[in-house]
């Protein structure tokens, strides 16, 4: 099975926060509020969630396409995801931007505060992921997309064509739940076979779309919430729920691009046709390495090694 993976390339600035936001943040005073934190941590390193995601695939031996735009700065960027075995032949590269750039303050207790400068990513929407398949001499039969957060008008574009070709795809518009508008939103969970977010994300997707958790399974075969450190939940229209536990991380240093690990982990096994709960477990075991290390792909591991770590956690 051939992987598509859509959305944003960046590179990410990530700082952490020793104390809580809370206890400096004075709710009465939002609309005159000027802060600044004194950060004790600074990591950039390459992201973005179709970056995070292709890597992850890579290092499972997936061999994804990547499908985005990003700057001029970018070439060190695709250098390394080739290097880990992903197809960056898609990826355009727009000479006139900079590549999209994320930074993102996280508080002790796992709070964040980011901003987020779109710049190449403007232009996703011109990319075609119908387009990329026959480029490559893909049969759409053989294919599986990913649609993950990048412009709102790009999204609009990816499930409309995916939607039209018969694509099989996996809908994670998390970020963009605020942007996108309530009709788009279900019209990407209509057409899914995974639907998948934080709980923040499907309690935020509820809110927004005025569908229930039971509403979406009657139109997604499978809706995935994680729960950080109290691992994923996986639903099924009139079924048990599976619940899947963590893999024990050694060391705790920073969520960020956790739940891109997760998504990745968990298509590698489902796609090879595994059991929905190993599907889970292999995305919990994806989503340890990532928060070991500050930044979203500054992990790195072995088939070999993760396996070691699966069978270590779950048997």
């Amino acid at each position: 099975m051939n992987i598509v993976v859509t959305g944003s390339l960046a590179f990410d600035q990530i700082m952490l926060f020793p104390e809580a936001f809370s206890d400096h943040i004075m709710p009465d005073k939002l609309h005159v509020m000027s802060i600044s934190f004194l950060v004790d941590h600074l990591h950039k390193n390459f992201g973005g969630v179709a970056g995070n995601i292709s890597y992850n695939l890579g290092l499972l031996g997936k061999k994804p396409v990547c499908l985005s735009s990003a700057g001029k700065d970018a070439e060190d960027y695709k250098v390394f995801l080739e290097k880990n075995g992903v197809n960056t032949d898609f990826v355009t590269i727009i000479p006139d931007d900079y590549t999209g750039s994320f930074v993102v303050i996280t508080d002790k207790k796992d709070c964040q505060i980011a901003g987020f400068y779109a710049g190449a990513m403007n232009s996703d929407k011109e990319l075609s992921i119908v387009s990329t398949l026959r480029a490559i001499n893909i049969d759409i039969e053989d294919s599986f997309a990913v649609i993950a957060p990048t412009t709102p008008e790009a999204m609009v574009k990816n499930v409309e064509e995916v939607q039209q070709n018969n694509i099989r795809y996996l809908y994670s518009p998390a970020q963009q739940i605020p942007r996108l508008a309530p009709d788009d939103l279900i019209k990407g969970i209509e057409g899914a076979e995974i639907l998948i977010g934080n709980d923040y994300e499907i309690a935020l997707l509820e809110k927004k779309t005025d569908l229930t958790k039971e509403q979406m399974l009657e139109k997604v075969k499978l809706v995935i919430t994680t729960l950080g450190d109290r691992g994923s939940v996986i639903e099924q229209k009139d079924k048990e729920e599976i619940v899947v536990g963590i893999a024990k991380p050694q060391i705790v240093k920073d969520p960020t691009g956790s739940g891109d690990a997760y998504i990745a982990g968990f298509l590698a096994a489902y796609l090879d046709g595994k059991e929905l709960v190993e599907c889970g477990q292999y995305g919990a075991t994806a989503a340890v390495y990532a928060i070991e290390e500050f930044g979203t792909t500054a992990h790195t591991y072995s088939l070999a090694l993760f396996e070691n770590r699966f069978k270590e956690n779950f048997g």
